[in-house]
């Protein structure tokens, strides 16, 4: 139990001031104006790009903004849709760039897309596998749970630099486009700052449960 302790809670700690930060400084960047909304900053990146068939859709929920490289549609939050703030500006920012990385061929960005059944079939089968492995003694399932685990912090880690990376963009073509300036830009680099550390606290986190569930396999084969 002890080593469970030392493995999970501080990148749960993490995750939860991660979370916190950004609630803070995402509230802060929803109070401060921007004469644009995050469609209209999101639409000039695009095309910018030379990325007009790209299509932006509104959906429902807050902070569900992403973009489907299947579809090639940037979907965007009623807040970031037609929010004039620039917290809006800067979360439809960040999803323009994932669009420009998948149109660039972005070699992350490729590998992430490579990834995702792999972590999505991890997600699915890892607990049930270990658990199995665990109650009925069989290293063999133990093991195979402990290799789908691995699948889902391999997307992880894959992940962080591909998110950085859309935020950098984001920032960089605000500035450089003209929808937010000099002095505005320290709020919008404080929001996508934020997000950006909830990723690396998945990451750890994913790597953590990853680390202790190998550790534990190896005691259980020895």
């Amino acid at each position: 139990m002890l080593t469970y302790l030392i493995f999970v809670v501080p990148p749960a700690l993490l995750a939860m001031y991660a979370q916190a930060i950004l609630k803070s400084r995402y509230a802060k960047a929803q109070k401060a104006p921007c004469q644009y909304t995050g469609y209209q900053a999101a639409r000039a990146i695009l095309d910018s790009a030379g990325l007009q068939s790209v299509q932006i859709e509104r959906i429902a929920g807050s902070l569900t903004d992403h973009y489907d490289p299947r579809a090639k549609v940037l979907r965007l939050s009623e807040n970031s849709y037609s929010g004039h703030n620039l917290a809006s500006v800067g979360v439809a920012a960040h999803e323009a760039g994932h669009a420009i990385q998948d149109a660039s061929h972005y070699k992350l960005m490729v590998l992430r897309q490579m990834a995702v059944p792999l972590a999505s079939l991890g997600s699915n089968s890892a607990m049930a596998l270990i658990v199995a492995g665990a109650a009925l003694q069989i290293t063999g399932l133990l093991l195979a749970g402990v290799a789908a685990f691995g699948m889902v912090a391999l997307f992880q880690i894959i992940n962080l630099p591909v998110e950085y990376d859309a935020s950098s963009r984001a920032k960089k073509l605000l500035g450089s486009l003209g929808f937010v300036p000099a002095k505005d830009a320290p709020i919008v680099k404080g929001v996508l700052s934020a997000a950006a550390l909830t990723y690396v606290a998945a990451m750890l986190s994913s790597v953590a449960v990853f680390l202790y569930y190998l550790l534990s396999a190896t005691r259980s084969r020895d």
